[in-house]
């Protein structure tokens, strides 16, 4: 589908770990879907980072999370996510921002993202008010200690999270 501009679709990435996909990360993920033609939700490979799913697991629910949504493509990725939007030819990179903590850390990497590949613009949203509070670390250690973390993620997330017996 072409933009509005006639230059094709507008497609934006929206990358992180979503170790686990959460509520947050699916409300950001909806109004991207609003702005652009298509978005695609980057699982990072996260060498980086011990995450609680594997790269699979991760990719399975997200693309659970998403599948009514439309216009949304899960994808893998790995290394520099500028490199990964001259690949898809993305123009934007969608950001999530909960605080002034992450708006620091974003900014700084907005601004470097620029310098790597000046044609992609970074877009911040927040999400909505009652999301905000909610992070991917912190669900996980709710999930862990046996809180509940329904209000948090998707009901296929949590299901994911629950804890599994063990086995005798």
């Amino acid at each position: 589908m072409p933009s509005a501009s006639g230059r094709g679709p507008r497609i934006a990435v929206y990358s992180g770990t979503f170790d686990p996909l959460t509520l947050g990360h699916e409300d950001v993920v909806r109004r991207s879907a609003g702005l652009f033609d298509e978005v695609i939700l980057a699982v990072a490979v996260a060498h980086h980072k011990k995450t609680r799913f594997t790269l699979q697991e991760r990719m399975a629910m997200a693309t659970e999370a998403t599948s009514g949504l439309g216009r949304i493509r899960v994808l893998p990725f790995e290394g520099l996510i500028m490199d990964f939007c001259r690949e898809h030819s993305a123009s934007a990179v969608v950001r999530g921002i909960r605080n002034m903590t992450d708006f620091d850390y974003e900014a700084q990497m907005a601004a470097m993202n620029r310098k790597l590949h000046p044609g992609v613009e970074t877009v911040f949203l927040l999400p909505e008010a009652e999301l905000q509070c909610i992070s991917s670390t912190l669900v996980r250690e709710i999930a862990m200690l046996g809180g509940d973390v329904s209000g948090m993620v998707s009901a296929s997330v949590a299901e994911c999270l629950r804890p599994q017996p063990l086995q005798a």
